[in-house]
């Protein structure tokens, strides 16, 4: 590993002539590990050392990329948190506390709200589901719900000749409407819906479009905002990447072993190009 690696994306923090001694000693698996001990003990400027060197290792490793939708590629949490706190006000179930309900986002709706209101009949969880579902479709989607760069980010991937796939918990008829919406069906080999499939954190979905796809699990990598999404991964025995800008923290994500904890998707563009 040349030394200028270490001086390159130090970042002026002064500490460079420290990861340079790490890189002189350690062979390639410890340095990536020991640059994780010190991500944590310092912060981002380190954990951004700990990106750039991992993405000569990145590069061609995976050949299908599976993206979660919401929080993932569209920065649609705030607006579905919204929309479950309406649902509970409006079938008299009270109002959850916003993190309570981005805690569920990623599980098929019906689940969501049995978690999120637990023990309610199932006349009112079908309420539930019909308001939470309306309050939805009363927003227009459109492309610039995606995250910035998101679009861009996915045309290379694909143009550079990943296969791309998405697994959500959304139904087949909202995400159909949303791809439309964003004019990204085109871009994805496979989408799997909760409605079509099981649920997460159960495998499955990802299990089908690894079949479909005819991928290996090792060449298989999940990007995802929420728990739910990296533990399907665990379940799936595939590796992750998770991003913070969604549903869940990085402090919580990263218990569910991601590869990586990015602040945005579009980070996942330079470490595929290495």
């Amino acid at each position: 590993m040349p030394l200028t690696f270490a001086l390159s994306f130090s970042e002026n923090t002064g500490l460079g002539h420290r990861l340079e001694v790490f890189f002189l000693k350690k062979n390639v698996h410890e340095k990536q590990k020991l640059l994780m001990v010190v991500d944590n003990d310092h912060g981002l400027p380190f954990k951004r050392c700990c990106i750039y060197y991992m993405n000569s290792s990145m590069k061609n490793r995976f050949d299908l990329i599976i993206f979660d939708w919401d929080g993932t590629l569209v920065d649609s949490i705030d607006w579905i948190v919204h929309c479950l706190q309406t649902a509970g006000e409006q079938c008299g179930c009270g109002i959850p506390e916003a993190q309570a309900a981005k805690d569920v986002i990623g599980l098929c709706i019906s689940n969501a709200c049995s978690t999120l209101f637990p023990g309610v009949d199932e006349a009112t969880l079908t309420r539930l589901v019909a308001c939470y579902q309306q309050t939805y479709a009363s927003r227009q989607a459109g492309r610039g719900d995606l995250f910035p760069g998101v679009y861009e980010m996915l045309l290379e991937l694909k143009q550079s000749g990943y296969q791309l796939a998405v697994a959500t918990g959304k139904t087949r008829a909202g995400l159909q409407k949303a791809l439309q919406a964003t004019a990204t069906e085109d871009l994805f080999c496979i989408t799997r819906c909760a409605d079509e499939t099981a649920s997460k954190p159960d495998p499955r979905m990802v299990h089908e479009i690894i079949h479909h796809t005819q991928a290996a699990n090792e060449r298989t990598l999940l990007v995802g905002d929420s728990t739910h999404d990296l533990q399907m991964a665990l379940n799936a025995q595939i590796s992750s990447i998770a991003v913070s800008c969604g549903a869940h923290p990085e402090q919580v994500l990263q218990h569910y072993k991601p590869l990586l904890c990015l602040q945005q998707p579009t980070e996942l563009l330079n470490i595929m190009r290495g």
